[in-house]
């Protein structure tokens, strides 16, 4: 993979990972007008869901911002966005449910959950350095070629991470969705409409996991070339 080569790949997943932002915020803004039939707040959706899964120990908490739901393995608490936490509509629904499919894949200890949550500290561990080690290493690529070795190494293991991210995604979504359908929580149309937006969102993991992959590969071409 050529420099220029590398740029177009790295222009287009831009763009494409634009895209995919833009139609999400569009979806979730759309589906955050559709009121569901059962009343229920994103906070009330998801103590159901824990409390018909036999979960009782994980807390469902309100934190500040937009999109920041998520749910921490280590305080076991489901994390939602305010908009979430109160709202009662198909989009805070389908996040709501999203995340505690995440809480239900902890206490199944769901395989892929238990690898991610594994390389955790050495990914947060090697974001420090792996960008001062990759462009070092091209930098000193004659002198010190085991610098960019080291800083593609690292880059490896965050490229790992996003790989491994997309099962537990699609898994958590698939839970949700589930138990959304059997709970009857919300109605088919409902139901369809949590579906597309959950969908969206699957997708910007999809969109990164591609770009980190792409990026890898030509670190590794760049220092193929230059051996």
């Amino acid at each position: 993979m050529g420099l220029q080569g590398a740029y177009i790949i790295g222009i287009l997943i831009a763009l494409v990972g634009g895209i995919v932002q833009a139609r999400l915020r569009s979806k979730f803004k759309k589906y955050s007008q559709t009121p569901i039939r059962s009343n229920l707040s994103g906070k009330e959706i998801a103590e159901k869901m824990l409390n018909e899964n036999g979960i009782y120990d994980v807390k469902v908490i309100s934190v500040a911002g937009r999109l920041t739901d998520h749910y921490n393995p280590m305080d076991r608490t489901v994390n939602l966005s305010e908009a979430v936490y109160n709202e009662r509509n198909a989009a805070a629904a389908a996040v709501a449910a999203h995340e505690c499919g995440h809480a239900v894949q902890h206490a199944k200890q769901y395989s892929w959950l238990m690898m991610r949550s594994r390389l955790v500290p050495a990914v947060q561990r090697s974001g420090m350095i792996v960008q001062i080690a990759l462009i070092g290493g091209i930098l000193l690529i004659n002198r010190f070629p085991f610098l960019l070795m080291l800083g593609i190494g690292l880059f490896a293991l965050t490229t790992l991470f996003t790989i491994i991210t997309l099962p537990v995604e699609f898994d958590a979504s698939k839970r949700a969705l589930q138990w959304m359908r059997s709970s009857n929580v919300v109605s088919s149309e409902e139901l369809d409409d949590s579906k597309d937006a959950l969908k969206w969102a699957a997708m910007t993991y999809v969109v990164a996991a591609i770009g980190s992959i792409a990026t890898l590969l030509y670190y590794v071409s760049y220092y193929l070339n230059r051996r």
